[in-house]
């Protein structure tokens, strides 16, 4: 077992990830439900935990420490205290203010285990489950055809995005869509309350009550110096500064990068289209090339922060970041544009690395694997015919917690 948050690049041997393997929360997917959910399709949900099963063996295969989401939030919840409170705090993020549905609810969930209790907030509540004969508002009286009380979690198999383990702290992110934020609360017990995950001397950057929306499939760790954040469809410039300045003043990071990207869903995170493979090579879909614009933010010596445009080519500006005499970017698909189109949609460019020059991608990107082979780039592919539907890749799949250093 590796104690604490200790994480201060994207290529260092990874030690420790946190995962969360899709459960019942997929069920609640249908052709209705999708849209509201965040989702494009519908896993079928024992090939989907197949797969991510395969996932999770390929990374101990490569002397992961593989922990799970359920798991590590139950060891935080070591009192009756705690486990209320935690429900307390998830029905206020799930907007039940009905008194008697809360009353209900909570009776309901304190008879479960810790762990039984984390696997149903993720899974949803489901209204004919939770029977409540007592009117104290007028919500107790409406009924429509939806049958949740509360929402599942299918989106939580991205263990990415509610947080970010940055240096020797971590980030708890508020959220674009109410929906996930649930997530990230379960992530905040998990930090604040279960020492196998984050020791006393692991600090916060970010919270989930903080004002403006940051998710982690933005974030990425360039180096011991610099942390890039991708200013996106779900990542403000608000949330970038907050982070930031918190962080700049914080910690031993010096610098952070924001990469301008399309605002589309293709186009969802910074990951999903740039990904650090190596010391001097990066995997990037040919067309945010174009439109990218990256700006740097460092802090003053009275600790405002400071921004600054930068002008060059992008491998231009990494390299010189870096250090390095040449940065090589790895065009998603080859560069062709049907190919890199197609793959990028599954995630081409959505590569976790877990050492230096060696990544887990999806078996599915066949054109942009071979091309990694060919870059001297260690391909270990797993399936992903049910897991690519949620629109994530293997970085997305995974919260890594600790690396080594470089």
């Amino acid at each position: 077992m590796i104690p604490g948050i200790h994480n201060y690049s994207e290529i260092g041997k990874l030690n420790k990830v946190l995962l969360h393997r899709p459960g019942l929360e997929l069920e609640a997917l249908t052709p209705s439900t999708m849209e509201r959910l965040l989702f494009d399709d519908i896993p079928y949900l024992k090939v989907a935990q197949e797969e991510h099963d395969r996932f999770a063996e390929v990374l101990r295969e490569n002397g992961v420490e593989v922990v799970y989401y359920v798991e590590e939030t139950a060891k935080a919840l070591s009192t009756p205290q705690l486990q209320q409170q935690l429900v307390e705090d998830f029905l206020d993020l799930s907007l039940i203010t009905s008194t008697g549905m809360r009353e209900s609810l909570i009776s309901y969930l304190m008879t479960f285990s810790p762990k039984d209790m984390v696997a149903k907030l993720i899974a949803g509540i489901k209204k004919n489950e939770v029977p409540s004969d007592e009117v104290h508002s007028l919500m107790d009286l409406i009924h429509d055809d939806y049958p949740y009380i509360s929402d599942p979690m299918p989106n939580l198999y991205f263990t990415r995005d509610p947080g970010a383990c940055l240096g020797d702290g971590i980030n708890i992110h508020h959220m674009h869509t109410q929906e996930r934020r649930r997530e990230s609360l379960l992530l905040k017990y998990t930090y604040l309350y279960n020492r196998d995950f984050a020791t006393e001397d692991n600090k916060q950057w970010y919270d989930l009550a903080d004002d403006y929306s940051i998710e982690g499939g933005d974030v990425l760790v360039l180096s011991k110096d610099m942390v890039a954040v991708g200013l996106s469809q779900r990542t403000t410039i608000a949330g970038i500064e907050c982070l930031a300045k918190n962080l700049l003043a914080n910690s031993t990071f010096k610098k952070v990068l924001v990469f301008d990207i399309p605002k589309t869903r293709a186009f969802m995170h910074l990951d999903t289209v740039f990904t650090m493979v190596d010391y001097d090579k990066f995997t990037i879909h040919p067309e945010i090339e174009g439109p990218l614009g990256v700006y740097e933010i460092t802090m003053g010596a009275g600790g405002e922060l400071k921004f600054n445009a930068m002008k060059d080519e992008l491998q231009n500006i990494l390299a010189l970041e870096l250090g390095l005499p040449a940065v090589e970017l790895i065009r998603c698909g080859g560069g062709e544009l049907l190919a890199a189109q197609r793959e990028q949609w599954n995630d081409g460019s959505n590569t976790l690395c877990i050492a230096p020059g060696t990544v887990v991608t999806y078996e599915r990107n066949y054109v942009s694997n071979e091309l990694l082979d060919r870059k001297g780039i260690k391909v270990l592919s797993i399936p992903s015919a049910e897991l690519s539907r949620g629109r994530g890749g293997p970085r997305c799949m995974s919260c890594p917690v600790n690396r080594e250093d470089l």
